[in-house]
């Protein structure tokens, strides 16, 4: 065969999680609660998602940032939270090569996605906040599916870079995954190439990529907290806190846990703290974000109340629609 098509036969067909308990009755409870935190999680962000669609109070730029968010939250627990409950149910913790390839390139994916989304949700409070007047011209529709298309592509690209860089590496050793998914940190781990150069790339790359992202965020926050202190006029910071204090609070969840599992040298690594640390981004901050939007924003809470009285109202009709005509005489 041609060097290029040479293929590895050392290389693992297959690899083994072995990162969740393997006690009965804890893999019981652990089953239940991720089970009851995946559900919750589904239910608040698709019914964010309807609020955002169907109430025409939240066709905004904002909101429609915040819906693009609610839909990486959908994606990001679905893609390894199933497979972890089949690993704790019916102890299957088996995964083909080519099944954690793709876990690891969609996972990498909305993960990346969701740290440049969330660099943008920032510009778009610094414009609300220091520019009232402007905001609609500037954040105009077409501005905003730009943004939104430009962090998806480039959430995509980075995977695609990641996961190249990782995948073309040979697994000939022992296959069993200190994790519960696919992860670039265990991978690396794994191999028996020599794995510096592709980990230097994987750290620049997420480091500048990651860094530019925080700056952004950081940047937009100092200039709208330097806009408050200048207007200094009454309830600017009660009005400041509930636009920004949502998106504030969902930034330093999510940036903590990502900058702490992927901006960081291979050998820091650590099975336990490192499974505990991709809870919080890969299943706590996708149930947490609805929660946290609709109960401190009162535009979302009054459009999920309006959403719900149409929904009952909508039951109401198929009830008395349901029920057979009264009978003459």
């Amino acid at each position: 065969l041609p060097i290029g098509l040479r293929i590895n036969l050392s290389t693992a067909s297959e690899f083994v999680f072995v990162g969740l308990s393997d006690a009965p009755e804890i893999r019981l409870l652990l089953f239940v609660l991720f089970l009851l935190i995946y559900l919750a999680t589904m239910a608040g962000n698709i019914t964010l998602l309807v609020a955002i669609s169907t109430d025409s109070h939240l066709h905004s730029p904002m909101y429609f940032l915040l819906g693009n968010l609610s839909l990486l939250d959908l994606l990001c627990p679905t893609i390894t939270v199933p497979k972890m409950l089949a690993a704790l149910l019916l102890e299957h913790k088996k995964i083909s090569f080519s099944g954690c390839l793709f876990q690891h390139f969609s996972l990498i994916a909305v993960v990346g996605t969701e740290i440049f989304l969330l660099a943008v949700m920032a510009y778009d409070r610094y414009v609300a906040v220091c520019h009232p007047l402007r905001y609609p011209s500037i954040m105009s529709t077409k501005l905003c599916a730009q943004l939104a298309v430009g962090t998806w592509a480039t959430g995509l690209l980075n995977s695609l870079l990641h996961t190249s860089l990782v995948f073309t590496l040979s697994f000939c050793g022992p296959n069993k995954i200190q994790q519960y998914y696919c992860d670039i940190p265990p991978m690396l781990a794994l191999s028996c190439s020599s794995t510096q150069s592709r980990e230097l790339v994987v750290l620049v790359v997420a480091g500048v990529l990651g860094s530019g992202a925080c700056v952004l965020t950081v940047v937009s926050y100092i200039y709208i907290l330097l806009e408050i202190l200048a207007r200094n006029s009454p309830g600017i910071w009660h009005k400041a806190f509930s636009t920004c204090g949502s998106h504030l609070t969902v930034v330093c969840l999510f940036y903590g846990t990502t900058i702490c599992t992927y901006v960081r040298p291979s050998f820091t690594y650590s099975p336990h703290r490192d499974r505990v640390v991709s809870m919080f981004y890969g299943m706590l901050t996708p149930l947490l974000n609805p929660i946290i939007y609709s109960l401190r924003n009162k535009e979302v809470k009054c459009a999920l109340k309006r959403v719900t009285s149409q929904v009952r109202r909508a039951l109401t009709r198929q009830e008395n629609l349901a029920q057979p005509p009264p009978s003459a005489g």
